[in-house]
């Protein structure tokens, strides 16, 4: 255990220092500890298992079913599928014919099976990608997930058609779980606050989600979701989703070394594991262009393929389905795990890199009349506001409303949640749906003359800094200021160009020391 946490801690802050994820760090650190010998602990597979089913939990706890059932989502999953298999299939035989041992005269059977495997995308690196950018909820984000999720039930299809078992008539058993959600969301209502919203969380994830659906001939997985999915819109649920997040984050280590287990590395594997990365490129900007064809922006399709530019841990288990049924040789494994590993590296680079990248890849987009964009992918229109607070929540919705009770000001908030959107809107709050990190967005912002101010409330500091070097590039010359956690993200921001920062507790303790003196009419 201990060489293991030393390997992770090693590899975790290397990827940091050279401005990788640290998952980065772990998928090395388990290729590297498998290399030199060291034995799998056997919990890691457990703990991997765990954070996985908390992970797909969690994103029941987001998912409004019926997004799926939307063409830019189902549709764009569906035609991918059709049209990256035969694709792969073909960039498969080339390499046969180069001489690749493991594809060297194989049927169609073994390309198909093998192209299916590598034409998914990982649920949980673009999961990790979008939480650490706080934008699982904004638009592009929500499409990636629905995409993941359409993709994750056609591998739960695939491996229940291959499987020698077929599900019994205890299987129904499974619709308990619909009436289970009515005393369920009773009993969560009153745990209140603190450690039992995690018990809460991990019960519910793990006995009627994961082990019920397992006994049942499921795949535990599925039942996490489909456990959150019937949760999803309980008044606690944002507040559960945070509560797991550091277990759910400390468990996907276990996720992430646990590839570097795969199997005994070879010069070969590793050769065919990276050479499988050839077609990754291709089947990214497939993504963005049948987005596109869905009437999605450039930006919003580009964001949204190159967060999915990634093979999947799926596909490593349709791989291993595929070596039990004799269907292939057990080195698959090994080279799928190289290439799962090196896809996800790749794609921390890209994606960390795509303000850069994002020009370039909407230019290869075709053209759309942008009267013909989709209504919920629309430009901003900031109408005559003279205030822009972007990120409303608590933080966000307090600045709003002073800024239009006690300055007079006409204010416009911006919102990358739908849901906290429209809840806005209801309680007669001026908001829009827009990303922070959208240079169109920040040139509108410079270009209405009338907006004065803009003020950066967003929980996450990294976003923060994206929305202000947006807003610094796009020529915007009113006053800016920012909220901060702690006193070096403050200076950064100062530095930066901010015009001022408000650390978050000093300004709840002048919000209480003025509440002592002279008590608030209604609710805050």
């Amino acid at each position: 255990m201990a060489i293991y946490l030393c390997a992770v801690f090693l590899g975790g802050t290397l990827a940091v220092l050279v401005r990788m994820p640290p998952l980065v760090g772990f998928l090395v650190a388990g290729f590297a500890l498998n290399a030199a010998g060291v034995a799998e602990l056997p919990l890691l597979e457990g703990v991997a298992d765990l954070g996985v089913t908390l992970l797909l939990f969690s994103i029941g706890l987001k998912l409004d079913v019926r997004f799926l059932l939307r063409r830019e989502v189902w549709g764009t999953a569906s035609a991918h599928l059709a049209l990256a298999i035969p694709v792969t299939m073909a960039y498969l035989a080339v390499l046969g014919l180069l001489g690749s041992a493991l594809l060297g005269g194989q049927g169609v059977r073994t390309l198909l099976l093998v192209a299916f495997a590598l034409s998914f995308s990982s649920t949980v690196f673009v999961v990790k990608v979008l939480d650490d950018r706080s934008e699982s909820q904004s638009l592009y984000g929500r499409i990636a997930i629905g995409i993941l999720i359409i993709q994750d039930l056609a591998a739960v299809v695939f491996m229940a058609l291959v499987s020698d078992s077929t599900p019994s008539a205890r299987t129904l058993l499974v619709l308990l779980v619909l009436p289970l959600a009515i005393p369920l969301r009773r009993v969560w209502s009153r745990l209140g606050h603190g450690e039992m919203q995690v018990v809460f969380g991990v019960f519910v994830a793990l006995v009627p989600g994961f082990v019920l659906f397992d006994s049942l001939g499921l795949k535990g997985e599925l039942g996490a979701l489909v456990m959150g999915v019937l949760l999803a819109g309980h008044a606690a649920a944002n507040e559960l989703s945070r509560s797991l997040l550091s277990v759910k984050d400390l468990l996907l280590v276990g996720f992430f070394v646990g590839i570097g287990y795969s199997g005994e590395l070879t010069w070969a594997a590793v050769g065919l594991g990276l050479a499988l990365l050839v077609p990754l490129p291709l089947q990214g900007w497939l993504y963005m262009v049948l987005l596109r064809w869905n009437r999605l922006r450039r930006r919003t399709s580009a964001l949204a393929g190159l967060a999915l530019t990634n093979h999947s841990e799926f596909g490593l288990i349709v791989m291993a389905v595929g070596i039990s049924d004799g269907l292939l040789e057990d080195d698959w494994l090994v080279v799928a795990s190289v290439a799962v590993a090196a896809s996800f590296v790749l794609s921390s680079l890209a994606n960390r890199r795509s303000p850069r990248l994002l020009p370039w890849l909407a230019r290869s987009l075709p053209p759309l009349d942008p009267a013909r964009l989709h209504p919920e992918d629309r430009y901003v229109d900031l109408g005559h506001a003279q205030a822009v607070v972007l990120g409303m929540g608590r933080v966000g919705s307090a600045a709003y409303r002073r800024l239009v009770q006690d300055h007079g000001l006409r204010v416009l908030g911006i919102e990358n949640n739908r849901s906290r959107v429209e809840a806005l809107r209801r309680d007669g709050i001026n908001a829009l749906e827009a990303d922070a990190s959208d240079r169109e967005f920040w040139v509108r912002v410079a270009h209405a003359t009338e907006v004065q101010v803009a003020i950066l409330a967003m929980p996450f500091h990294g976003t923060n800094r994206v929305a202000l070097a947006q807003l610094k590039a796009s020529g915007f010359r009113g006053r800016v200021v920012a909220v901060a956690q702690y006193d070096d993200d403050a200076r950064t921001l100062l530095d930066d160009g901010v015009d001022d920062v408000l650390q978050i507790y000093d300004g709840a303790g002048s919000e209480l020391a003025d509440r002592a003196v002279t008590p608030p009419a209604g609710p805050a």
